[in-house]
């Protein structure tokens, strides 16, 4: 008993010589631990007499309560000193923290840039669903279910009628529809085709354009192009138009532009260009005039009203505009790639 009591006596004054959490843990250890004091004072419990062992029990817990309180005392001292010191230390005319600000993803970015030269122009900008019936999405796009360019596409169906859309044509179609001429209107979304590797993705964003009114030429579809490819890429930004094929324009072309990194030199110093591939031009997007099946489909007269339309890639435009060589990193949502663009 008397044992007991010393260790109180003990551990309050010993109380005063901790001067950190690291010795009041020690303390802990020393008298409340395992093989602590108390606990070899509590050997001495099974020899002692029947009469006895009920009052050192409830010693022995009284002790601990007390050893208990006397150390978690202590703690909340040193807790109260190390919050004082802090405060202390704390000096109110430094700047605080900026929380990390984000940023416009690079093809949110490219989008919103050709939306704006198009709306210089005078195009509206419409949207509409992603999934869509095959009607907007194919045949009145003069794109019948037997046509071979149904397999350029690799559709993703929902039902035989109805599919995530391709390409945002149907946006062309649906305007036509709402409109009379003149029209003239860019369509920005996502777009869906069955198809993943280093330069495709299931999923992408497309911006497609038309204008339909009368006399609508050839050379208006040369001239509004330039003016959009030199606004997004540099005024000497050389551009040129290929012959091609879309089941919807006719006559059609592809479009190139003077490569962004070797200035159309086609090599860089000593080295080829890995851009153009030596040639000094890259393909931008598609375009031609509109097929006049297109405009029966939507009730306009084809010996009245011409239009040309055109469509291109976002990532392909932001891939060229910034220099990313891998389609992938516009989905991988790296913050460290992202953060550039802020």
């Amino acid at each position: 008993m008397e044992s007991l009591d010393d260790l109180a006596r003990a551990c309050e004054e010993r109380r005063g010589q901790v001067s950190s959490l690291k010795d009041l843990e020690e303390l802990r250890v020393e008298f409340l631990g395992r093989k602590g004091r108390l606990a070899q004072c509590m050997l001495d419990l099974p020899g002692m007499s029947a009469e006895d062992k009920p009052t050192a029990g409830r010693k022995a817990n009284e002790i601990k309560a007390a050893l208990t309180e006397i150390i978690e005392g202590r703690e909340r001292e040193l807790a109260a000193a190390e919050a004082g010191a802090a405060l202390s230390r704390f000096d109110p005319t430094l700047p605080g923290r900026r929380p990390q600000q984000g940023s416009l993803h690079p093809v949110t970015l490219v989008t919103q840039e050709i939306c704006d030269v198009f709306a210089g122009l005078g195009f509206d900008v419409v949207s509409g669903p992603e999934v869509e019936s095959d009607w907007y999405n194919f045949e009145a796009l003069n794109i019948p279910p037997e046509h071979p360019a149904r397999d350029m596409q690799d559709t993703l169906y929902v039902s035989e009628s109805i599919v995530l859309r391709t390409h945002t044509s149907p946006l062309q179609v649906r305007t036509m529809l709402a409109r009379k001429p003149p029209v003239a209107v860019v369509a920005p979304g996502k777009v869906y085709r069955r198809d993943s590797d280093i330069t495709h993705t299931p999923m992408f964003h497309q911006i497609e354009g038309l204008l339909a009114d009368r006399k609508v030429s050839m050379g208006d579809l040369r001239g509004t192009l330039t003016a959009f490819v030199r606004a997004v890429f540099g005024a000497d930004t050389r551009v040129r138009f290929r012959p091609s094929f879309f089941p919807f324009t006719e006559p059609s072309a592809e479009v190139d532009i003077s490569c962004v990194l070797c200035g159309g030199k086609g090599h860089v110093g000593s080295e080829p260009c890995r851009v153009c591939k030596r040639t000094g031009w890259v393909e931008i997007l598609g375009c031609g005039m509109v097929d006049p099946n297109v405009f029966a489909a939507v009730g306009y007269d084809p010996e009245e009203i011409t239009g040309f339309a055109f469509g291109m890639g976002v990532e392909r435009v932001a891939m060229l505009k910034y220099g990313v060589n891998d389609l992938r990193m516009f989905f991988e949502n790296d913050v460290r790639f992202l953060e550039q663009f802020a």
